[in-house]
């Protein structure tokens, strides 16, 4: 699968197509909103079952990435749970795995609005992360000109008319200044580039990079 390399505040970062961000001078591997335990909060506010895999599902996905990039560092920017306690609620065997991916890393767990961080897991929980130029945190600042932050929240999504059909792809939104996440979590829905926040926070030259099988990176304001 085709990463997509680029150049942010002077360092280098690949886009990812699963959703992640990966810094190689740091091996630092960032996710945003993974939003374990959706599926059962839907259930208890009686919006009918889910299929109950979500949390398989994402920590399948994020233990391939992390071992594919050999990351030594693990950034959660944020609402890694979907509701405070949920942390609480997982099965055993998903707990395992979590503790599993920790053991011989710094994992830094960013409080997010649906959760403060797993309090009962181990890792760092921290309101937002310094690291050379660039700053980790869940939501972004409103300065037009936030310079070298790496956020997520909006759970960005871009949708293509392609020959009379509509492809929609969760996507990264990067400018000069600012990089807003996609929602790693399986059950996570999107908040179109082109609708508000957004397009008051990102710039005229931003673009989006889609994921799915391969990291495509198309301008947000083309068409």
């Amino acid at each position: 699968m085709s990463h997509y390399a680029f150049s942010f505040k002077g360092e280098t970062l690949h886009a990812l197509p699963s959703g992640a961000l990966f810094w190689p001078a740091q091996n630092l591997l960032c996710v945003s909103d993974l939003h374990f335990g959706k599926a059962q909060r839907f259930a208890l506010q009686g919006g009918g079952a889910l299929p109950p895999y979500e949390v398989h599902d994402t920590l399948m996905r994020l233990d391939h990435d992390i071992t594919t990039q050999a990351a030594t560092t693990v950034v959660c920017l944020g609402d890694s749970f979907d509701r405070l306690g949920a942390s609480v609620d997982l099965e055993p065997a998903a707990r395992d795995w979590i503790i599993r991916l920790q053991a011989g890393r710094k994992w830094i767990w960013i409080e997010g609005n649906h959760d403060p961080g797993p309090v009962d897991l181990g890792g760092t929980h921290l309101a937002e992360y310094s690291c050379d130029n660039l700053v980790f945190r869940h939501i972004a600042l409103g300065e037009a000109a936030q310079s070298g932050e790496i956020s997520g929240h909006y759970h960005p999504k871009m949708t293509l008319n392609l020959k009379g059909r509509s492809l929609t792809r969760k996507c990264f939104a990067i400018d000069q200044g600012r990089l807003i996440m996609p929602a790693f979590g399986t059950y996570t829905g999107g908040l179109s580039v082109r609708s508000e926040p957004l397009t008051t926070l990102l710039s005229n030259h931003a673009i989006a990079v889609l994921t799915g099988d391969s990291a495509l990176p198309v301008p947000i304001n083309a068409g």
